[in-house]
């Protein structure tokens, strides 16, 4: 096979992936959209920040279309999630066949890893931080107004907090793969933590609304993240001089040339 005939191959092969994971999504978007359906969805969502409310306030919809837009967005990004293992099986079955034996044993837990602390870092996030940060800035709110928030402002403001606190929680797996490539050492992960505390406070001044209990919720376990991932890398860092295996090419080359080498001396 040709290199042009065997990237075409590649090419199809990718869009088939992509097809049936998008066909994934979509299945799990038209069942989610039916039942429980997309307004329980929402409710849902905004659940945290009702409870925060005076009782009898209710969320507005400042734009025609949308009161059904937004419960659809959220649908789809639920539907995503549900149908996320499928995809990213798609996306380990595409790139699986080039990668080398080391690869393997490391990409995949990685990639599970991930995805777990993802939906663990969004639920905490929901179940914990809304409550707070809800209920601390509505204590601020003066009396003379009826808080009403707009639900498309709420989603950008959700979503824009699940990914920080997802992200956050990956920290674990990122110092552990440094470790395990040697990028650096344990030595230096540890003459790193000033900085670590540092840049986490930042980030989370900038990303989280402009309260002090939401930057604390955030910067905080950024620092217990960061400290559980060098307790975790030291199972796993590639001590000093230590080599990856060959690659599974390399190895059957080198099999290949054992075996022209003992043929060679059964001919002397």
């Amino acid at each position: 096979m040709t290199t042009q005939e065997t990237f075409i191959s590649h090419l199809v092969e990718l869009r088939d992936r992509l097809l049936r994971a998008l066909i994934a999504v979509g299945i799990a978007f038209v069942i989610l959209f039916f039942y429980p359906g997309a307004g329980v969805i929402y409710d849902f969502l905004a659940a945290p920040l009702m409870l925060a409310l005076p009782e009898g306030a209710k969320m507005i919809a400042t734009g025609v279309v949308t009161p059904f837009l937004v419960p659809v967005k959220v649908t789809a990004m639920v539907a995503l999630g549900f149908a996320l293992p499928y995809v990213l099986y798609q996306a380990w079955a595409f790139v699986a066949p080039g990668l080398y034996a080391h690869e393997k044993r490391l990409v995949l837990p990685l990639v599970v890893a991930s995805t777990v602390l993802f939906a663990l870092g969004v639920a905490f996030c929901y179940y914990f931080v809304f409550g707070k940060v809800f209920a601390f800035i509505n204590q601020f709110a003066p009396k003379s107004i009826t808080p009403a928030p707009d639900i498309e402002a709420y989603l950008n403001f959700v979503m824009t907090m699940f990914i920080a606190f997802g992200v956050t929680f990956e920290i674990p797996v990122a110092v552990i793969a440094v470790a395990r490539m040697g990028l650096v050492s344990l030595e230096q992960l540890k003459r790193a933590r000033p900085y670590v505390i540092v840049g986490a406070f930042v980030i989370a001044a900038v990303v989280t609304p402009p309260d002090v209990v939401s930057q604390l919720l955030l910067a905080i376990p950024m620092c217990l993240l960061y400290e559980i991932g060098i307790v975790l890398a030291r199972f796993v860092a590639k001590p000093h001089g230590e080599t990856d295996d060959a690659p599974l090419g390399n190895q059957e080359m080198e099999r290949g040339l054992d075996r022209v080498a003992e043929e060679s001396e059964r001919l002397k």
